[in-house]
């Protein structure tokens, strides 16, 4: 199975290739740049480079949240416009199921986490061993003391992943919880991890078209946000007065 994977739900951006689960290629980019101008001329040139052809590529896979709600569009919209022409399946994967996928040869327990800002992250835990992940909860967003009081019952140390992970980890240490960084290089997002997860996800019978991708917020944008605040306020304020 030949998978074109895309990443581009946080600051950095990754194109990549594999083929029956084995990494051929992969480009990665975070140097500050719009996932727009950078993750289209990726997908060209690494498949150029590899002598591959988009025809060739039996699945189009990207992370599909949760995530950065502008990078999730850019990563959804281009998944779709290079599957559509050859209607190619699809494989909208979890960002945080991707990013445990990389250090899935390990054994243990695997803390996904991303930050979400306004005092929360997005996170999922995985359980790792023999190459293969257990999930043992769904991704969500979460407060840090949420999550340091499920870590605290859990009562195992956690190798945390993901563009997250050093705040937790400065967090989850002040409270006395065993928690370790992963490796830098395998730390970040990566569309590595995307194909992965996406070979199981085909091989479990959950590819869709590419009229059915869409992005997982897992949460309100800022903008939403502020309407229904506003919206809440100004019903506040017409409420009659007894």
């Amino acid at each position: 199975m030949k998978i074109l994977a895309l990443e581009s739900s946080a600051t950095a951006a990754s194109v990549a290739v594999s083929v029956d689960g084995e990494l051929i290629a992969q480009s990665f980019q975070r140097a500050g740049l719009t996932h727009s101008r950078t993750l289209m001329p990726m997908c060209r040139d690494l498949l150029a480079n590899c002598g591959l052809t988009l025809e060739g590529m039996d699945v189009v896979a990207v992370a599909a949240g949760p995530g950065s709600f502008t990078g999730l569009r850019i990563g959804v919209a281009a998944a779709k416009g290079l599957a559509w022409p050859e209607n190619k399946p699809c494989a909208g994967v979890s960002t945080l199921e991707a990013m445990a996928w990389p250090l899935a040869h390990l054994e243990g327990d695997l803390c996904a986490v991303m930050d979400a800002r306004r005092n929360q992250v997005y996170n999922a835990r995985f359980q790792a061993g023999c190459g293969t992940l257990t999930r043992l909860c769904p991704d969500r967003a979460l407060s840090l003391d949420e999550l340091a009081e499920e870590l605290r019952e859990r009562k195992k140390t956690q190798i945390l992943v993901g563009d997250g992970a050093g705040l937790c980890y400065n967090e989850l240490t002040k409270r006395g919880l065993p928690v370790e960084l992963a490796p830098s290089h395998l730390r970040w997002q990566s569309a590595w991890g995307v194909a992965r997860a996406a070979e199981a996800m085909a091989w479990a019978g959950g590819l869709v078209t590419a009229a059915a991708l869409a992005p997982v917020y897992h949460r309100l944008s800022q903008a939403e946000r502020e309407r229904l605040d506003r919206a809440a306020e100004q019903e506040k304020g017409e409420a009659p007065h007894g």
